[in-house]
């Protein structure tokens, strides 16, 4: 924690990014696509290549929407654009619709990282406790019962028609909230998100997912003083925050 986080107003509520932050979205995309493989007879795919692929459509389509290219839209239909080209590239062939469909919808089925649902539940005895992802609400209510997440509301920038870092999203959550920018604490695994919170006035914890890109993957996870909290994972930022476990 830095010596501004503890001078700073107190904290009423805690939103979270959640692909990457609560949950292993590379390693769960791998494994449908090693499921979906097996069930269709498809030999000749890097899974791991495809789920990197998949995951680096995701800005350049966000900002498709943002410029007028596309209409506004939320994550599944844009996860879909995305992998419909990707089909494409990697020379995946033979596929229903409801096979399609049902790969989509594997970002509603990521697996959380281990101290994910530990760490909830234990700031959940103090703090209200969100989610704020660009993903869309139905993605990310599945997603909870999928990997036994406990929230107490389920936000996203769906709800704004908008998708973060656009300053929008993080005041209007915090409203939604009934907490102040400056009583609501951001988490995330990324930078970008974390600045866009404290350009809206949100306060700002990293939280290390040093193998959300693979083991050899280079997360960005060095501390830096902007930051009003830094943590290993969720319990250490309960922790941090004065939750006894």
């Amino acid at each position: 924690m830095s010596a501004a986080a503890a001078n700073a107003s107190p904290i009423k509520a805690l939103v979270f990014d959640v692909f990457g932050t609560v949950v292993d979205w590379r390693s769960s995309i791998i494994r449908e696509g090693k499921a979906l493989a097996k069930r269709k007879g498809i030999g000749h795919v890097d899974w791991a290549e495809f789920a990197d692929a998949w995951r680096a459509g995701y800005g350049p389509a966000m900002n498709r929407v943002r410029k007028g290219e596309l209409p506004w839209m939320n994550i599944d239909p844009l996860h879909r654009l995305i992998l419909d080209g990707l089909l494409v590239r990697f020379k995946i062939d033979g596929l229903e619709e409801a096979d399609k469909e049902h790969f989509n919808r594997a970002w509603h089925r990521l697996d959380a990282w281990p101290d994910s649902a530990r760490g909830l539940t234990l700031l959940r005895k103090k703090f209200i406790c969100a989610t704020l992802s660009n993903g869309n609400v139905s993605l990310l209510v599945n997603m909870a019962k999928y990997a036994g997440l406990q929230w107490d509301t389920v936000l996203s920038a769906e709800l704004m028609k908008a998708y973060k870092p656009d300053a929008i999203v993080y005041q209007r959550a915090a409203e939604m909230l009934g907490a102040g920018p400056a009583e609501t604490l951001m988490v995330a695994a990324h930078k970008g998100d974390l600045q866009g919170a404290r350009r809206a006035g949100l306060k700002a914890a990293f939280v290390e997912r040093p193998l959300e890109k693979g083991p050899g993957g280079k997360a960005d996870t060095g501390r830096e003083d902007w930051m009003d909290y830094y943590a290993r994972d969720f319990v250490d930022l309960a922790k941090q925050l004065g939750v006894r476990g």
